[in-house]
């Protein structure tokens, strides 16, 4: 135990020293008879071993403190995640280890800050937290693997397989970052300013296309470790790691989601840098570039992890009957909103919305894994019916059940439904809270808006198609007596020269034999 650490201990340990020491008490005193006053004990030293943890760890958490010894943290206020496990009861709560809050102009020498102006300080801030923020990430990456993968794996927690599921390819992100500090620690000046950083950033954010891999392999990773969850080694292992101080109170997905949410912030981190950048800078180009390769590597990123994840969900859909089966769910490449909704009768059902479809199904576990059997006849976007209820407007199925419902029960309502010929179809959806079930509404509103602007446009190009083909055959009609015009008018003209040529002819020869008589006549 080290003393500095348990500042109340030495004071409890002097109080008790003080104690020790014996008083003279005169005979008087000693004489007097016991008096009824009730006097409240004092508290011995050993009551505070409630308070101390004991100084034997286990594995595990001697493992936790050399890690928290060998790595820093920069300071992040963070809420507790989960109550207090039972086994942690009677345990203080574990010191937090956190990163402190660094500041180009904190970090390095003042007298350099009085030279520059203030839109120069702020572009060496911006600057220095996008150096910053790649070194907190690799040291992320690196907890990641060290306190998570390998402990697991070598506690045989999660097979080998599970486990490169779950972290995917988080270690060839590592020297990726790597390169990127090393370059901006290359450049930065001895004082620590930083002036050039645009040509840097368009030669590596490139490279950052190989997180394509990664984020769509997100969303299987995330139901995999959902499922690990159930298993009470698992979830005992990751409790521990998430009451140790090295986690930060953040639990393994927030590590493993880390690289994504680094990944968006690129694009506000390069505008913060350019606009703090004067416009006769040469970074201001390079700078400009690159945002534009950064926004279009995280909008293709995007595109296809929305399609991974589309494609995950409708590999795990499980249909009753043939018949519910839908090219409107073939097709689609992207999932809107999906999630946990209730029906009236509260039986608990999870939602899809995809680009052009509702589907309804039941989460089941099927050859030990998460599926979705569909609970109705998918419903398509365009007929969709939208009703959003006030509070109370929804009466719970079941009279018992209604009569002894709370208030509560019958909040955060809205309905869907769908008919067309002889199938009809109503769904009175409760959403977990008033902030979902606004989401529910907006995200179907939005769908019902692009399919009915995408009916437009194919309605549009139909009849322009129609109308061109129309044109088309016009034009190639007037093509066509234009033509016939051009030859008739052709053989007119030819014949009518042909006559003039005709009557020339035997007007020259009627001539000619006029004078042929007159010489014949003349040489008589």
């Amino acid at each position: 135990m080290v003393a500095k650490d348990y500042p109340f201990y030495l004071s409890v340990k002097r109080a008790n020293c003080a104690l020790d020491v014996p008083t003279v008490t005169s005979p008087a005193k000693e004489t007097e008879e016991p008096s009824n006053k009730r006097v409240k004990p004092l508290s011995r030293v050993t009551s505070l071993a409630s308070l101390i943890p004991p100084v034997r760890a286990t594995p595990l958490k001697r493992f936790s403190q050399t890690l928290q010894r060998s790595i820093s943290f920069r300071s992040d206020s963070r809420p507790d995640l989960l109550s207090p496990r039972p086994w942690s009861r009677h345990m203080p709560p574990a010191n937090t280890k956190r990163r402190d809050s660094k500041l180009w102009s904190e970090t390095f020498d003042v007298c350099v800050n009085h030279m520059l102006t203030s839109k120069e300080i702020k572009r060496q801030e911006a600057i220095f937290e996008l150096s910053q923020g790649e070194e907190d990430l690799i040291e992320d990456l690196k907890l990641a693997k060290k306190a998570y993968h390998d402990p697991m794996l070598k506690l045989s927690i999660m097979t080998e397989q599970e486990l490169n599921q779950i972290f995917g390819t988080l270690d060839s992100l590592i020297p990726l970052h790597e390169d990127l500090l090393r370059r901006l620690q290359e450049v930065r000046k001895p004082d620590g300013s930083t002036e050039h950083v645009g040509h840097i950033l368009v030669g590596w954010l490139p490279c950052l296309n190989s997180y394509d891999s990664y984020c769509s392999n997100q969303v299987a990773a995330k139901a995999l470790l959902d499922h690990k969850k159930q298993d009470h080694r698992v979830q005992d292992f990751l409790q521990r790691c998430l009451e140790s101080p090295f986690s930060r109170k953040l639990d393994l997905w927030n590590f493993l989601d880390i690289p994504r949410s680094r990944l968006v912030k690129y694009p506000l981190l390069l505008r913060e840098i350019l606009r703090h950048t004067p416009n006769d800078h040469p970074d201001q180009q390079h700078l400009e570039e690159a945002i534009n390769i950064i926004q279009g590597i995280v909008a293709e990123i995007n595109r296809k992890t929305g399609e991974s994840e589309c494609q995950y969900y409708k590999e795990r859909l499980i249909y009753i009957e043939e018949g519910q089966r839908d090219s409107l769910i073939d097709n689609s490449r992207a999932v809107c909103c999906h999630g946990e909704l209730k029906n009236n009768r509260g039986v608990q059902l999870h939602v899809f919305l995809f680009e052009e479809v509702f589907v309804i199904t039941r989460a089941i576990t099927h050859n030990e894994q998460l599926c979705y059997q569909l609970y109705r006849q998918p419903i398509p976007v365009r007929e969709l019916v939208l009703e959003d209820l006030q509070d109370g407007e929804v009466r719970l199925g079941g009279s018992i059940r209604g009569a002894f419902s709370n208030n509560e029960r019958i909040k955060n309502f809205f309905r869907v439904s769908f008919k067309t010929g002889s199938q009809s179809q109503s769904h009175s959806l409760q959403a977990n809270d008033s902030f979902n079930k606004q989401q529910w509404l907006n995200c179907i509103r939005q769908a019902k808006e692009k399919v009915a602007c995408a009916g437009k446009a194919s309605v549009l190009n139909s009849e322009a198609h129609i109308l061109l083909s129309t044109s088309e055959s016009g034009v190639c009609q007037g093509e066509t007596t234009l033509e016939q015009m051009d030859q008739s008018d052709c053989e007119s003209d030819c014949s009518m020269d042909t006559s003039e040529i005709s009557i020339d002819c035997e007007h020259m020869e009627q001539t000619n034999s006029c004078e042929n008589e007159k010489q014949i006549e003349t040489n008589v």
